[in-house]
């Protein structure tokens, strides 16, 4: 059995295992098609691991989850290499700087980083904080650097491979290069090593980014409920002891549960689309297009607007991720395909998107605000190239419209 890793394209902490195999002449295979959210929620993956997390290197000897630890097997794996050091001190040296990297700097990097693109909670304390260990860490790191060419000997090791790929998040994302040159022996450390063959040939061209990305809400909070006033009673009803209570107004229901039956069902359809694991096109496909009701239901494609900024593949993988959470409130409505379109950035975002009802929901365009981040076009399938476009999203057909698929993302 050959080496398999689960995870998608451009995730950080798988390229620590593919840099580790092209120093270690080892191969491992990457099957296309790993949906976040979907494929790591299936009963095999959690088999593998139990949290759902990845990346998962399945080997013969059973899978292997956590990518340091992964990293290190695939290190071990061809004896002919020095990435795992010449003796037990230099052994020790770089599980050293394996575990600094990963607490010290990896680790407030992501407390800076992912705060500000909404998927934790921001706080204006959190994130000095976050900078200010940040700062801490490099200065050390930077000390060291001023009189070695790499952490560990005279080589590259496994400890160069993780320290590299963690400061990858932090280059890409929020450390500007006048936030940076403060460090300026990590800077050369770092673009030294991920322009090396065997570095680019994972990880591509890194750019460093020009700005720390603007906060983004988490989500748009719910309006806190007004309590009814109690309407003072006239002066001649001042004795009496108890106010009635106002009785409880129902639920509103939600508009499009008024609309007219459907023939179409749509969880039927995401049982279809789900469970069919061969012959696509001619089970599913056929099978939306029969199902399809365009008088309950409409078909819309949506573009991102702002392509140019989609330069680092896990960002953008994670923008559409945060998108599709944000959905949830949808599910009952709506079916998606998300497709992240390139080998290398500006990666383009393109969906489809079934929504039950002639247009676009109103709940969801006032609540869900990467709404506005998208241009939205309603499909016409009395046009057969438009139709056509619909059925190659559902399939995510490869290459999709010239391009290869960096992901491809199911909301369902």
């Amino acid at each position: 059995m050959a080496l398999v890793m689960h995870s998608y394209k451009g995730n950080k902490n798988s390229d620590k295992a593919f840099i580790a195999a092209e120093f270690a002449g080892v191969k491992i295979d990457m099957p296309s098609g790993f949906e976040m959210g979907v494929t790591n929620k299936t009963p095999e993956f959690l088999k593998m691991n139990p949290l759902g997390r990845i990346p998962v290197l399945e080997t013969p000897e059973g899978p292997i989850f956590e990518s340091n630890a992964i990293a290190r097997y695939v290190s071990r794996l061809n004896g002919d290499n020095s990435l795992n050091g010449s003796s037990l001190i230099e052994y020790a040296h770089i599980e050293q700087w394996i575990d600094f990297s990963s607490l010290e700097i990896y680790g407030n990097i992501f407390n800076w980083f992912v705060p500000r693109m909404g998927f934790m909670p921001y706080s204006v304390p959190g994130e000095e904080a976050a900078i200010s260990a940040l700062k801490r860490g490099l200065e050390a790191l930077n000390t060291h650097l001023a009189s070695n060419t790499y952490l560990v000997g005279h080589s590259v090791t496994l400890a160069d491979i993780i320290t590299v790929c963690n400061l990858n998040l932090g280059f890409s994302t929020v450390m500007t290069k006048s936030f940076t040159s403060a460090f300026p022996h990590v800077e050369r450390y770092f673009w030294t090593l991920i322009n090396q063959p065997n570095f680019k040939k994972v990880v591509g061209d890194v750019k460093q980014t020009e700005s720390v990305p603007p906060i983004k809400k988490a989500g748009q909070p719910a309006k806190p409920k007004e309590q009814p006033k109690k309407k003072e009673a006239p002066a001649a009803e001042a004795p009496k002891a108890v106010e009635e209570e106002e009785a409880p107004k129902p639920k509103a229901k939600n508009p499009l549960d008024l609309l007219p039956p459907s023939p179409m069902v749509l969880d039927e359809w995401k049982r279809l689309y789900s469970n069919t694991k061969s012959n696509f096109r001619e089970v599913a496909i056929k099978g939306f297009w029969d199902m399809y009701d365009p008088e309950g239901y409409s078909l819309w494609f949506c573009d991102y607007k702002y392509n140019d900024e989609n330069m680092v593949s896990f960002v953008t993988l994670n923008k559409v991720g945060g998108f599709l959470q944000r959905m949830d409130l949808a599910r009952k409505y709506a079916f998606g395909k998300m497709l992240i379109c390139g080998s290398e950035g500006p990666f383009k975002v393109k969906g489809l998107w079934l929504f039950r009802g002639p247009e676009i929901p109103k709940f969801v365009m006032d609540e869900v605000y990467d709404m506005e981040l998208y241009e939205w076009t309603k499909v016409d399938i009395s046009d057969e190239a438009q139709k056509e476009r619909v059925s190659q999203m559902i399939e995510d057909a490869e290459p999709f419209e010239g391009e290869a698929l960096l992901d491809a993302k199911c909301f369902k």
